[in-house]
């Protein structure tokens, strides 16, 4: 049985379920309050149209850390050539209006337009951010996510081009290691972060790198629109 939330007052992620796995808490809202004090617990949204707000934190947790991203040979020669021209938050609410839109062609998806209203809303206080590649004036990739302290919480990518989505990836990574970020969140497993060097580590672990790169109170960071040159 897992709690109903009244007020952003989550129970320790040591009790979450096993199975599902991290499932912890239902209930409260998506504003940012709530968010906040989720991401920087280790704990994020997720939940499908007509559901009540599901609140997660499994275990074992896939990271990135932004200095070991894997590029791989064919991924090297897309950076070189230039292909697309990156941007920084010039357009986060196409970005992850693209992620919902795809995962809904897939058969459902949890970037509801309750999410992507919040999270939104947290770009516009300077916490979400996006990586955006974009050819010939199109948006054709992107990746966006939560930026707290030196810890960033990814969410969800697109690509309609092939490599956008890895190079978006690739620039984010750049972008936080120059930044002093000590960790990328990829939440769940998959093979394709995988192949990028994702890592599965104990939820404790987790837990831990978050308490020494998220400070008692944690700034919005802002984040250039300069379009970013590739390479």
């Amino acid at each position: 049985m897992i709690p109903w939330l009244a007020e952003p007052d989550f129970p320790p992620v040591e009790r979450a379920l096993a199975e599902p796995n991290g499932l912890l808490a239902a209930g409260g809202t998506l504003e940012p309050a709530w968010l906040l004090s989720a991401y920087r617990r280790g704990i994020f949204p997720w939940f499908s149209t007509g559901e009540p707000i599901l609140w997660w934190s499994p275990d074992p947790r896939m990271v990135l850390y932004p200095a070991h991203v894997k590029v791989s040979r064919s991924l090297a020669k897309t950076l070189r050539q230039g292909r697309f021209e990156v941007r920084f938050d010039t357009d986060f609410a196409a970005v992850i209006t693209a992620c919902g839109e795809l995962r809904a062609d897939a058969g459902g998806t949890w970037i509801t337009p309750q999410m992507v209203r919040a999270y939104c809303r947290l770009h516009e206080l300077g916490y979400a951010h996006s990586v955006e590649c974009w050819k010939d004036g199109a948006l054709v990739g992107g990746v966006y996510g939560v930026a707290i302290d030196k810890a960033f919480f990814g969410e969800s990518m697109f690509s309609l081009a092939r490599d956008a989505s890895k190079v978006a990836l690739v620039h984010l990574a750049r972008r936080l290691e120059r930044l002093g970020f000590g960790v990328i969140d990829c939440q769940m497993t998959t093979s394709h972060l995988q192949s990028m060097g994702g890592v599965e580590i104990p939820r404790s672990r987790f837990i831990d790198t978050l308490g020494a790169l998220i400070g008692p109170q944690p700034a919005p960071q802002r984040w250039t629109q300069t379009p970013s040159p590739e390479g």
